[in-house]
């Protein structure tokens, strides 16, 4: 299986293991149970929006069944973001390139910023999605921050 995201690691010599689904998978439950994996380790890539014109973007992930919280992007973006909420299936097609369910933090757009919530760095390794929901990848956590230019931040409760 070839996506954007194997291919970025495949250019830049990052090992992974490719997780097959036999269905594919829109709920970290899922993709946890498809891949054999504990869900602690599953990265959420969420795409927000900021409100108002014009629109930017920005991925936001967390662990597993960590809940995101929206104004901790914000403040850490700074002043000149306004209020954030959660992207569209359709922009988050438009502006990633996936479908809702099977996003990753890799090859987005340059003016789209990526945040990490800190727990995702305590981690060795994640899964995140290949880009198509019948596939999900491992890789070491610091392959994934190094590639995604991610900043680094307190985003995420526990639920």
């Amino acid at each position: 299986m070839k996506t954007k995201i194997t291919e970025l690691l495949d250019a830049n010599g990052v090992a992974y293991r490719l997780l097959p689904h036999t269905e594919p998978v829109f709920t970290v439950e899922a993709a946890a149970a498809q891949r054999g994996v504990v869900a602690e380790e599953m990265v959420k890539s969420i795409l927000l929006r900021e409100k108002g014109q014009p629109r930017r973007y920005v991925m936001a992930c967390v662990l597993g069944h960590d809940r995101l919280n929206p104004q901790a992007v914000r403040a850490e973006l700074g002043e000149e973001w306004k209020r954030l909420t959660f992207a569209s299936a359709e922009e988050i097609l438009e502006v990633s390139g996936y479908v809702q369910g099977a996003v990753a933090p890799l090859c987005l757009p340059d003016d789209a910023p990526v945040v990490f919530d800190v727990r995702i760095a305590a981690c060795h390794r994640v899964n995140i999605s290949s880009g198509d929901p019948m596939a999900g990848l491992e890789m070491d956590a610091a392959d994934l921050l190094r590639l995604a230019g991610a900043i680094l931040a307190d985003i995420a409760s526990e639920s």
